[in-house]
């Protein structure tokens, strides 16, 4: 059986399903779902992250963590942790870069989130000589000062998708015609959570919810507000939602959210305005919303790439230029990928970060 003929089977026993169920179900069903079944990154996947694009992203976020933990004080023990950490490249990177801070090493916990076996498997060999703990859910962080990153993790949770019609919204919903999965609309009703959105949106915009980003933002917002520590939220989007974002990648290009599922990578803009106001409900501060190029500049991300080109020449030269154009440049990723940081409130945010 196919994903499409369980997904089928589903419709015409329940119904059409929403757009929250139906990411669900692509990206996380244990036998069928994309990250159930294979490697999505890379040159051979279908999408690239920054930390597999450049070591720079990894050494700047892991120095970044090192000089907050620092100026907290060095507290022992502390949560190492990353949500989502693909190959485990990130991780790497970040413990390269800071394995001559004293103590550092000493005192961190490596805790990764990580949903894939198949990527837990990738992480393991590549973070071999490290002693690093799975963790299958964010309630499993321990009672203990937290340093954290989330880099493209909050972008594959799944959302929903609401047309405005009128005072009221009517559900973005998914079912089937003639075999195929086609979108369609629930019934006009009142939506508690949209109420506030009513004010900055007209007939027939779209908004999309993700309910599933609340709970996590939040527990991680009560570590660093009563624990210590802090939190790199690296992704894309914006500060507050508006717009159809649901998009699908299959070989690193674009495809039809419907056309194939299980087979594609599928992820929406991260709405951050809900994720900030969650953790300010815990006491946690946040930063402004800052551009990723903005971020890395700020970090010394140009000194670094001078710094490598030194020993490089040719080809290598060239890949490295490249990498630094992409992950700064405003019409690459230096736009387009944002950065919130999180963190006491008695405390200054992180370094690259404002208030």
């Amino acid at each position: 059986m196919t994903l499409l003929d369980h997904l089928i089977a589903r419709i015409r026993q329940d119904g059409p399903m929403s757009v929250s169920d139906y990411m669900a179900e692509c990206l996380l069903h244990p036998e069928l779902g994309y990250y159930s079944t294979r490697d999505p990154l890379g040159a051979k996947g279908d999408f690239i992250t920054a930390p597999e694009i450049s070591q720079m992203f990894g050494e700047l976020i892991g120095l970044c963590l090192a000089q907050i933990w620092i100026d907290q004080g060095q507290p022992s023990p502390f949560s190492l942790a990353e949500l989502g950490p693909g190959r485990g490249t990130l991780m790497a990177d970040i413990l390269r870069a800071t394995r001559n801070v004293a103590g550092f090493h000493e005192a961190a916990q490596v805790l990764l989130l990580e949903a894939s076996p198949a990527l837990r498997d990738l992480q393991a060999k590549t973070l071999n000589g490290f002693e690093v703990r799975w963790i299958n859910t964010i309630s499993d962080l321990p009672e203990q000062p937290l340093f954290l990153v989330a880099n493209e993790f909050f972008d594959a949770l799944p959302v929903r998708q609401f047309i405005r019609d009128g005072e009221g919204w009517r559900e973005r919903l998914i079912g089937e015609d003639s075999g195929a999965l086609a979108f369609g609309l629930g019934p006009d009703a009142a939506q508690a959570a949209l109420q506030d959105r009513l004010t900055d949106t007209k007939d027939g915009d779209l908004v999309e919810l993700c309910a599933a980003a609340i709970p996590v933002l939040t527990c991680i917002a009560e570590r660093i507000s009563n624990k210590g520590g802090a939190a790199l939220i690296v992704d894309y989007g914006d500060w507050r939602s508006l717009g159809d974002t649901l998009q699908a990648l299959q070989a690193h290009e674009r495809c039809d959210p419907l056309g194939d599922p299980g087979q594609a990578d599928l992820t929406a803009h991260v709405d951050f305005e809900p994720l900030a106001l969650a953790a300010r409900a815990t006491g946690c501060a946040h930063s402004r919303l800052t551009p990723q190029g903005v971020f890395l500049e700020r970090l010394g991300i140009t000194a670094r790439a001078q710094a490598l080109a030194k020993s490089l020449s040719g080809s290598e030269l060239e890949e490295l230029i490249a990498a630094h154009r992409r992950l700064t440049h405003p019409a690459e990723m230096g736009n387009l990928f944002k950065v919130l940081g999180l963190f006491p409130a008695h405390s200054a945010p992180p370094p690259g970060l404002e208030s």
